[in-house]
């Protein structure tokens, strides 16, 4: 997918300001039975023809709305995702606007995860 560059600028700067990690730093995670929330911010429809297992999902459309009724504790780990790794770079962002001090955003998003064939639901 081709984006415009205005979006793409946004993005870069939201990306200086967060903590990115990889698919594999989050499967890790996953397989060590950490506790974190690992939430999808792609659109209903994304969502509903595939995701990771075990994500939640809270699309970036409504995150800021309720992410505090989701997720009240503001120190908890939280790792965000979506298609690529933009939008969930600008909703990590947002989160941390709100007071969220332990939020990444995964780089590449569930297309890496899919390329890596870790599971899906």
């Amino acid at each position: 997918m081709k984006h415009n560059p205005e979006f793409l600028q946004l993005v870069e700067q939201a990306r200086r300001r967060v903590k990115e990690c990889s698919v594999a730093e989050v499967k890790a995670r996953l397989d060590h039975g950490e506790q974190f929330h690992f939430i999808d911010v792609r659109e209903d429809q994304e969502f509903a023809k595939g995701h990771a297992r075990g994500a939640r999902h809270l699309g970036k459309g409504i995150i800021e709305r309720d992410i505090e009724t989701v997720i009240p504790d503001k120190q908890a780990p939280v790792v965000l995702y979506c298609g690529g790794g933009y939008r969930s770079a600008l909703a990590a962002d947002a989160l941390q606007q709100m007071g969220y001090g332990n939020v990444l955003s995964m780089d590449g998003g569930i297309h890496a995860w899919r390329e890596a064939g870790y599971p899906l639901e």
